[in-house]
């Protein structure tokens, strides 16, 4: 072959190959329809609506973007911030969206680095793709109540995002859709959320704490991977598979209980949880996959209420040191675990019938606008509670002895803790504040209830009125001090099994200090 011909079949082949790569990836020409104020858009003269586009030079400072624009005296209304429309727009502070507004689409303001604050209105329905990738200076954003869906990726690595609310109405959060927002320390999903995509939450190392609420039903891959500041985690009961390491590395979670609707904890979902002391496992579960609990290493019970002994990857809790761990399991089912692997290696094996109970705080009773209310230190309480009254009988004289006293008593419940102690206070209806000293007729006097608790030396009075003054004497009538209400509630500290009387209006109660 001569040389002339070799050089025109390089030359050819070059040609060749630079047509396949100009056809494979072509040069993006920037194309929009008008300018209108600085602001470039495209068009639908049919729909009479107009996209928010990029155009010749890039969008800086503050945007504010009209609800609707004129071009040869047609309007057209505003309707979506189009594809990559405000895209690497490095000075771009903020940007002011109308209600008009319905979408946010593909990378709409992705790279905008200094942009710190943005405004949805309730008119957006969805958020697309990378809509806000990278905007690394964005601090807060509040999702309304209009948005359905959040799209994948459309948070991922807002790294000084510290706070998100999301609407009641979003159904759907995208695979990475806040993936590194390394500053997020709270979010709350709400009941309208059924499906979280894969890494939806992946390396938010400050977020402490998150409730999967019970219409999910599944956790996805990677889900809260990296999650390093989580302590809490509350999985709802409509949760049917935890999966690959959806709490991968997530080291501050100290324990986690899955609840009933669980049926398959799919490989390392809690692997290096290196805080993880207790897991509670349900009846539920059928499955738990390879390295599920794998360097655990700080694990020390686990509490499996399932009957039939779960198939379990024999790598499930490989470097968890189980031989130091105690395995509670049910009564009838003890021989199959003590048998089974990797069941069988924990250093200890009981029933669940010997668990040590943690026992509920002792709950508080206050009474405020006409109701009892009862609260307790320990949290997803239930309470059961009693309120008698010995005035609550049938008389047939001309006159009654009323005491107008009511004796309450209420414990908290949870399931898995001991119920707490028994709280008692007395409801006493006492003549109203603004009830003048001469009003005798029953119909004319005003009552209201003041409900007094004790315990450990302590009196609490509520139903009071703001700074309303209580006295407080023995029973010969010597001062022992006064107690003023803060927020209709007044605390005074007395003997534990003294008796004193309090004044409070116009009326005595006697009290025995518990």
């Amino acid at each position: 072959m001569c040389l002339e011909t070799t050089i025109m079949k390089q030359r050819f082949t070059l040609f060749i190959a630079t047509l396949i790569l100009s056809v494979c990836f072509p040069l993006t020409a920037l194309s929009y329809d008008v300018l209108v104020d600085g602001i470039y858009y495209n068009l639908v003269a049919q729909e009479k609506t107009a996209e928010v586009t990029r155009g010749d030079n890039k969008y800086i400072g503050e945007i504010m973007i009209p609800e609707a624009i004129i071009v040869d005296e047609e309007v057209y209304n505003v309707t979506s911030i189009g594809e990559n429309a405000f895209n690497n727009c490095y000075s771009l502070t903020s940007v002011t969206i109308p209600n008009s507004v319905t979408s946010i689409e593909y990378g709409a303001f992705a790279y905008c680095s200094i942009l710190t604050s943005i405004t949805i209105p309730n008119s957006v329905t969805s958020i697309g793709y990378s809509a806000f990738y990278k905007c690394s200076s964005l601090t807060s954003v509040t999702i309304p109540n209009s948005v359905t869906s959040i799209g994948n990726s459309a948070f991922s690595s807002c790294s000084s995002l510290t706070s998100v609310t999301i609407g009641n109405s979003v159904t759907s959060i995208g695979y990475s859709a806040f993936y590194k927002c390394s500053s997020l320390t709270s979010v709350t999903i709400p009941n309208s959320v059924t499906s979280i995509g894969e890494s939806a939450f992946r390396n938010c190392s400050s977020l402490t704490s998150v409730t999967i609420p019970n219409s999910v039903t599944s956790i996805g891959y990677q889900t809260f991977r990296g999650c390093s500041s989580l302590t809490s985690v509350t999985i709802g009961n409509s949760v049917t598979s935890i999966g690959n390491s959806a709490f991968y590395n997530c080291t501050s979670l100290t324990s986690v209980t899955i609840p009933n609707s669980v049926t398959s904890i799919v490989d390392d979902a809690f692997y290096n949880c290196t805080s993880l002391t207790s897991v509670t496992i349900p009846n539920s579960v059928k499955y738990i996959g390879g390295y599920a609990f794998s360097s655990c290493k700080n694990l020390e019970n686990v509490y499996c209420y399932a009957e039939t002994v779960p198939e379990t990857g024999t790598t499930a809790f490989v470097y968890t040191n189980v031989e130091s761990a105690t395995l509670y399991v049910p009564a009838p089912s003890i021989n199959a675990y003590k048998t089974t692997e990797p069941w069988s290696t924990f250093g200890t094996i009981k029933t669940l019938n010997e668990v040590e109970k943690e026992k509920c705080e002792t709950p508080t009773i206050a009474f405020s606008d006409g109701r009892l209310a009862f609260s307790c230190a320990t949290d997803d309480v239930e309470y059961v509670s009693e309120v008698k009254c010995a005035d609550v009988n049938t008389y047939y004289t001309a006159e009654v002895a009323l005491t107008a006293c009511y004796d309450i008593s209420v414990t908290a419940t949870k399931t898995g803790y001991e119920n707490s102690d028994v709280a008692t206070a007395k409801l006493y209806w006492l003549t109203s504040s603004e009830t003048s000293d001469d009003d005798t007729n029953i119909n004319s006097v005003s009552k209201r209830g003041i409900a007094i608790q004790t315990a450990a030396g302590f009196i609490t009075i509520s139903g009071l009125d703001d700074n309303e003054k209580v006295d407080f004497y023995t029973l010969n009538g010597t001062t022992l001090g006064v107690a003023r209400a803060t927020n209709g509630v007044a605390t005074f500290s007395a003997q534990s099994g003294s008796v004193l009387i309090a004044r409070i209006g116009n009326e005595s109660v006697k009290i025995i200090v518990e």
